[in-house]
C-alpha cells in the first residue's frame, strides 16, 4: 500500500461518496413503486428465502409490528405471500411472489438507467470511465469483507 495512504481516510471517503450514490439512486421514484421498508424487506426476503415475519424484522432490527405492516401492505399488493411452515405448522413463512421480483427488477432498472445516463452525460472521460468499471469489483470485494 503505498505509504500516503490512510486506510482510516480512505474508508470515510468512501462511505461519505457511497452514501450519497446510494441515497439519490433510492430516491428516484417508480411508477406504483415501493416504499423504502417494503423494498427493505422485499429485497431482504429475496436474498434470504422463505422466513418468517419475526426473523425479518430481527434482521432489519425492526419491531415486529412494523415488520408485520410492512409485509401485510406487501400481500396486499400480491408481492409477498404466506404459507403455513412445513417444519411447524403452528408458524407461517414468507415467500416472494413473482410480482414481487418484477417490482425488485424494476426498481433495480430504474437505478441503473440512471447511473447509464450519468456516466453517458459527458461528465466523465473514457479513462474514467475505466476507472470506475475497476472499482466495481474492488468495492464489491470490500462489501464482502466487512
Amino acid at each position: 500500500m503505498n505509504d500516503d495512504l490512510d486506510p482510516n481516510a480512505v474508508a470515510s471517503a468512501l462511505l461519505a461518496s457511497i452514501g450519497v450514490l446510494v441515497r439519490r439512486a433510492r430516491q428516484q421514484p417508480v411508477e406504483g413503486g415501493l416504499t423504502m421498508p417494503e423494498r427493505t424487506a422485499l429485497a431482504q426476503l429475496d436474498r434470504t428465502g422463505p422466513t418468517t415475519s419475526s426473523a425479518l424484522a430481527r434482521e432489519a432490527q425492526i419491531t415486529a409490528q412494523a415488520m408485520g405492516a410492512t409485509l401485510n401492505a406487501l400481500r396486499t399488493r400480491g408481492l409477498v405471500e404466506r404459507r403455513p411452515d412445513p417444519d411447524d405448522g403452528r408458524r407461517a413463512v414468507l415467500t416472494v411472489t413473482d410480482a414481487g421480483r418484477q417490482a425488485l427488477r424494476n426498481k433495480r432498472n430504474v437505478r441503473a438507467e440512471l447511473l447509464a445516463r450519468a456516466l453517458t452525460s459527458g461528465a466523465f472521460t473514457p479513462t474514467e470511465l475505466e476507472q470506475l468499471a475497476a472499482a466495481a469489483p474492488l468495492l464489491e470485494r470490500l462489501a464482502q469483507n466487512i
